[in-house]
Order: C-alpha cells, then structure tokens, then sequence
C-alpha cells in the first residue's frame, strides 16, 4: 500500500480535471483584484489623492522591498516546513485571504492626520499589506507543483492561470476609474475623490477574498514532501538554491524586469493619458488596452509552446513589446489611434512573456529537486515572490523618482520637462529594459524535454527508496 501511495503521489503522469485548473487558477484572479490594484493604482491616489510627494511614495516602495528581502525567505521556509490541516499550501488560501482584503481596503483610506501622521499611516498600511500578500501568493505559487509534475498539465494551468489574472487585470484597469468616478460623484483626483477609492477598494477586496475561498476548495495537494525531507528544510536552502540552481538565478532576474517594466508602464499611464495626451477621461480605454491582448495570446501560448519551444517564444514576445513602444515613442501622445496601437502591440508582447514565464517556475522547481532530493516549493516561490514583488514595486519606484526628478506637482499644469519625464518612462525606459531583457533569458536553457528526463530519474529515485 505504501508503495502505491508513493508512486501516485511522485507520478509524472497525474492529470487534473479542468474544474480541478480552473478552480486552481482562480486564485490568481483573486490576487489580482487586489494587488494589480495596488501596483497600478496606489502611486497615483498616493501623489493625486491621498497627498504624499512623489519621492516619499517611490521610497517607501523600495523600503518595503527590503523588508521583503528579509521576510519572503523566513515565510517559504516556515511554509515548506510545516504543513496545516488543509494541506501544506492550500490552508493559507483560507486563513489569510480576509487579513488580505482588509490591509488593501486601509492602504486606500485617507485619515486626518498630520503630513507626517500621513506618512507613517502609509508605511504601516504597506508593509502590513506587503507581509500578508507574502502569505498568500507563496502558498499559491508553490500549488500547482504539488498538484501534479506533468509538464504539460502545468503549461495548461498556467494558460488558464494567466487567463483569469488578466481578467482580474482587467477588472482592475477598466473598472478601477470607472467606480472610484461613480462612487465619487464623476471623480478621480483630488480631495473629492478620497470616497471613491475608499469605495472601490472595499468592493475589489471583499470578492477577491471570497475567490480565495473558493479556490481552496476546487485545489487538492497530490505531491508531498516526506516529513524526513520537512524537518531538514531551513533558510539556508534558499542560498543554497540560489547558488546550484541556474535555471532559478535567471528566471529570478528576469522576473524583475518583466514584471517591472509591466508595471512601470501601468502605473504611468494615469499620468500619461492625464497630462500628455490631455485625456482623462480615456484612461479606462488605455488601461483596458493593456490587458485586453491576454485573452488572445494567453490561450496559444501553449500551442506556440509546442511549435516554437522556450527561447524563440519568449524572445520573440518581446521584440513585440519593442515595437509597440517604438510606434508610441515616435507619435504624439494626443495621436489616440497610433498611442493606442502601439499600446496594443506592446501589451500583447507583454501579456504573452508575464503569462508563460509562470509556466518555467515548476520547470526550476523539478531542476531544484532533481539537484538536490528536496522539492521546495516554498522557497523557491518565496525567491520568485519576491523577485516578481520588488519588480512590481518599481511601477511606483521608478516613476516615482522621475516624477519628482522632473518637477511634477500633481493636480497642477505641467511644464515641458515634466512632460518629458512622463514620456520617457512610458517608452524609452522601457524599450531599454526590455532589450536587456532579451540577453537575459538567453542564458534560460531549460527545455520540456530536460524537464521530462528530470521527472523521470526523480522517479527512478523514488521508487527505490521505498
């Protein structure tokens, strides 16, 4: 009986019905109601509404990344170490997705305090809001590797994973302004504003909670970690990690930036749509823009997968994102047709790179186990967590400081440089980013095919320590 147990749960050939994907990958849609708001918004309502300079903002998100650098190793080591009622991941889905909600809805509240009364409530609310998504987002990232090893049901999980993100992406980017206006009274910036983001974020976090919950129910764990593996799990794996696992080291690289110049590019466009194109009121259409290609390259990208392999697909997404932004570097921002054209060929770039590169982190996993005997999800999605959380937080890094940089005053006329300053993080800087992205996953060397021999020796393995 043990030896069926074990080879059931070691098998590379577990498949998983698709109410078993769909429940699994609604989890991404949960988080996404409530962070995607958080990285495209909160820089904005920061600077716009709640009243913080710029460069106040862009440091605070910096120093919160430090704190993840020193929370994210402690929390996928506790997670890989112990296991809850529910399973070792999925119990957190359950336990922690309401603390989640409540932190987003307080980051999006205005009290009457003092500036500096402000800036404390901000730094408290951010942290406690960054330290919870921790506890979320790592116990969710490492699930789909204990569901099952088969490379192919984890690129399909993944496709419909980043399906239903970018569709909470999208109910973010389009109905975000659309509520905070309705709610607010036909406002956006400013003062009479503040309800209307209190509003919104309330209605984003209460669903994405409740999504949590519905994922922990549709999700079953298949593959476990002995409890002789459990008791020697220590921080110490994750430099261990890091240090024999190449694969991990260049995905972690490439998380920041892609996952940076994301959302650099979402965060300025308020900015950009506000004050460049002298259009406000079409910022709902520009946002929508960048989420709306996922539900065309999401669904093939397992498909170019399989006629393209890893390299070509990747690489070839984003000389897409070069185009896309080269096409609105060389028009006017008040040119709508072409901004919104090459919006549209960079954010399918774009949608088509973030979605498949989740798909490589179970590939790094089986590398890791197959290097070392110890599948650890935790960590490496802890490695992976953070290196995603730190390249999000320069949506409001990076342009923070060129903001401040370029002598932006919100809610005021803005002058030439300023203007300037907006242009160049919403093109040139990320044309750069992404061109440096290119000779970065050329040093990816993982194929399915590597991955398939990987499952197979872990096996073997298994299989004769029974």
């Amino acid at each position: 009986m043990i030896y069926l147990q074990n080879v059931a749960t070691n098998s590379t050939d577990i498949k998983l019905s698709w109410q078993q994907k769909f429940g699994w990958a609604t989890g991404d849609f949960a988080q996404n109601l409530i962070y995607t708001t958080i990285s495209t918004y909160l820089l904005f309502f920061y600077t716009n509404v709640y009243g913080l300079p710029a460069v106040d903002a862009a440091t605070m998100f910096l120093i919160v990344r430090l704190i993840d650098a020193i929370n994210d190793p402690i929390v996928g080591t506790f997670i890989d170490k112990h296991t809850t009622r529910f399973g070792k991941y999925r119990g957190y889905l359950l336990y922690m997705g309401l603390p989640l909600a409540v932190m987003a809805i307080l980051c999006f509240y205005v009290p009457d305090f003092s500036q500096l009364g402000k800036l404390i409530y901000a730094y408290v609310t951010y942290v406690g809001l960054s330290i919870i998504y921790t506890t979320v987002n790592i116990p969710y990232g490492s699930l789909n590797a204990a569901m099952t090893r088969n490379n192919k049901e984890l690129v399909s999980m993944s496709s419909i994973r980043m399906f239903l993100a970018n569709l909470g992406s999208l109910a973010v980017s389009f109905g975000v302004p659309v509520c905070v206006k309705l709610f607010s009274g036909g406002y956006y910036s400013g003062d009479a504003s503040k309800t209307g983001w209190f509003l919104t974020m309330i209605v984003y976090g209460v669903v994405g909670a409740l999504v949590l919950v519905f994922c922990f129910s549709q999700s079953t764990e298949h593959i476990k970690m002995s409890a002789d593996t459990e008791a020697t799990v220590s921080v110490g794996d994750l430099f261990h990690q890091l240090k024999i696992n190449g694969p991990l080291r260049v995905l972690a690289i490439f998380f920041i930036i892609t996952f940076g110049l994301m959302s650099v590019v979402n965060s300025v466009g308020a900015y950009y749509m506000t004050y460049n194109a002298h259009n406000a009121g079409l910022m709902q259409w520009y946002n929508l823009l960048g989420t709306l290609p996922a539900f065309i390259t999401v669904p093939i990208t397992p498909w170019l997968n399989r006629k393209l392999g890893t390299q070509v697909l990747m690489q070839g997404s984003l000389i897409i994102i070069i185009i896309g932004f080269l096409i609105m570097f060389l028009v006017p921002a008040t040119d709508i047709f072409w901004t919104f054209t090459g919006r549209t060929i960079e954010a399918a770039g774009v949608t088509l790179s973030t979605g498949f590169q989740w798909a490589l982190v179970p590939q790094v996993i089986t590398y890791g186990e197959w290097k070392t005997g110890k599948r650890e999800n935790g960590i490496i999605n802890a490695i992976v967590g953070f290196f995603f959380k730190f390249g999000m937080a320069l949506g409001g890094v990076i342009p923070g400081y060129v903001l401040a940089a370029y002598g932006f005053v919100a809610n005021h006329q803005q002058t030439a440089r300023s203007l300037f300053g907006i242009r160049m993080t919403t093109t040139i800087i990320p044309i750069i980013v992404t061109i440096f992205a290119m000779v970065v996953f050329a040093f990816y060397k993982l194929t399915d095919e590597k991955i398939e021999k990987m499952n197979n020796e872990i096996q073997r393995r298994n299989l004769n320590n029974i």
